[in-house]
């Protein structure tokens, strides 16, 4: 997840695990193949146990039902891994959940295996986990959340454990993972983040002996910028390449994300969201095709009026016509505006007479306004502020009680504000962005292959932003490389159940594409198919 205000960041250097060295950090000594699951409730017992605070790696089976005659078996271990130094004192401890469907040593390294973390930068794989894509999930569905719900976990009919195995990760100061002395900053910044993951999934895969499975990466919000930049250090510092990225609700260049009011990119890249939240209120579900007319005005003609300034008349004149159609607000509040909407204000304006407001994560879920007679209101958000206390509760039991893993000294950390407050964002003039490595990986592997996924009524990460982003990237040889989709829905859009389904199939086909391409060779060098980008 990401915090709806972050300070605007200043782009980090890539060094690669040069400055995880820096920190003192190394793989450590791993396993040479993966130890054998225990009787189901049994911990097995982790090597390198010195100066850790986490239990010992607790492994069970498992088994849902999926409805509709469909059941899937599969083993779940929850535990952590231990970063040393060259001379083997622990640095850090990072906690994971892990899903790997039954097979022989040779089924289970020929099986993909995806690495999901969540954004934040200070969030933990919660929302990932039993959100989207783990074997379970908890229900948020409804046009409203209730922090006090219920905790049951259900099946989730739409987890990706029937074409992948599932590992989720926390980063340093989310989740149970922690620092081995106590102090998280050190980790909190774009280039030792991505590092410290990358080290991390290279020692996963080293002590579980599935360096030749082909592995994929899904990251959600900011986890979704660590995506490139994780797949680029990989592959030119560790050695290891990444089949496929799954990019959702990603922020790919923080410039386009945060720019300031003086600039119109925000207000341009936020138009097409607003105008999905009007039909959704109207009662009709957003879609690619019903889109075009907002897209194309937002990057034409309200582009053209934005650049003339609220002193034109004439323009803002056309804006307030325009916009107040496309949104459905109220002219005079657009008038006032002259045509630039920020998202707080139309959070407010569209259920003011009701006294409720929106999510910037997703319009289509209100909240009571807390103070609705007064000019200004701060509200919590009705999504992000509404998920915590449920995501936290859920998560602790699923450790606690289904997966046999009881941590009793520490907190469970599901979004770390003192990690947010606390990040770097580098020392140069230009904020970071993920767009450079991700050219370089796709163009450096011709078979990697890579989905970014939006919600249309999302306010934080707009679409249409990734959108324009992926419309200025060169077709690296097949042209179905790199593709977007947009669901119904929000940032976490996946509480929907026809989109995390949409979400699911999508997903699916990246794998299936990308182990042909990994199986054929089909790399797509010197492809000369149509070179247009196929529209989603």
């Amino acid at each position: 997840m990401m915090k709806a205000k972050l300070r605007p960041p200043a782009r980090a250097m890539r060094t690669g695990l040069a400055a995880l060295l820096a920190l003192g950090i190394g793989l450590g000594p791993v396993a040479a193949s993966a130890q054998p699951a225990p009787p189901q409730g049994q911990a097995r017992k982790a090597p390198e146990r010195e100066g850790r605070r986490l239990p010992a790696d607790s492994t069970t089976e498992q088994k849902i039902d999926l409805g509709e005659g469909r059941a899937l078996s599969f083993k779940a271990t929850a535990g952590s891994l231990g970063l040393v130094d060259e001379d083997g004192k622990l640095q850090a401890e990072i906690a994971f959940i892990a899903y790997l469907k039954p097979g022989t040593p040779e089924e289970t390294r020929a099986r993909p295996i995806t690495f999901a973390i969540n954004g934040g930068p200070g969030a933990a794989s919660a929302y990932l986990n039993i959100g989207a894509i783990g074997p379970w999930r908890l229900p948020t569905d409804g046009g409203t959340i209730s922090p006090s719900q219920r905790l049951d976990l259900k099946p989730n009919a739409s987890t990706w454990l029937d074409f992948t195995d599932l590992v989720f990760l926390d980063p340093v100061g989310t989740g149970y993972s922690r620092a081995a002395d106590g102090d998280g900053k050190k980790y909190w910044s774009v280039d030792s983040d991505a590092s410290i993951l990358a080290a991390t999934i290279a020692r996963y895969l080293r002590q579980n002996d599935r360096l030749a499975s082909p592995k994929f990466f899904v990251g959600e919000s900011y986890g979704g910028f660590r995506g490139p930049l994780i797949a680029q250090k990989l592959q030119d510092d560790v050695g290891i390449g990444l089949s496929g990225l799954v990019l959702l609700s990603p922020v790919l260049d923080f410039a386009w994300l945060q720019s300031p009011r003086t600039t119109p990119w925000g207000f341009v890249t936020r138009l097409p969201s607003l105008a999905a939240a009007a039909l959704e209120r109207a009662g009709t579900a957003p879609n690619r095709s019903l889109m075009k007319e907002a897209e194309a005005y937002a990057a034409g003609d309200y582009l053209a009026d934005l650049l003339k300034g609220p002193a034109d008349r004439e323009a803002v004149a056309r804006l307030t016509q325009r916009v107040a159609a496309l949104t459905g607000l109220d002219p005079e509040t657009v008038r006032r505006q002259a045509g630039r909407i920020s998202a707080g204000s139309y959070q407010r304006e569209i259920g003011r007479e009701a006294g409720r407001v929106a999510s910037a994560y997703d319009t289509g879920v209100t909240g009571w306004d807390p103070d609705p007679n007064a000019p200004h209101s701060g509200f919590e958000d009705p999504v992000l502020t509404g998920l915590t206390a449920p995501f936290t509760g859920a998560m602790v039991r699923l450790y606690a009680e289904r997966l046999n893993w009881r941590v009793e000294s520490m907190r469970y950390e599901l979004l770390n504000n003192a990690v947010n407050r606390g990040w770097s964002w580098g020392s140069g003039r230009s904020p970071p962005e993920a767009m450079g490595a991700l050219k370089d990986a796709m163009a450096l592997d011709g078979a990697l292959r890579v989905l970014v996924v939006h919600g249309f009524t999302d306010l934080v990460t707009p679409y249409f932003t990734s959108k324009l982003l992926i419309d200025q990237m060169p077709v690296y040889g097949a042209p179905d490389r790199l593709k977007l989709s947009v669901y119904p829905g929000g940032h976490m859009f996946y509480t929907r159940p026809d989109s995390r389904k949409a979400f699911h199939d999508d997903a699916a086909d990246l794998f299936a594409r990308a182990l042909k391409a990994r199986s054929d060779g089909s790399a797509g060098a010197g492809d000369e198919v149509d070179r247009a980008r196929p529209t989603p």
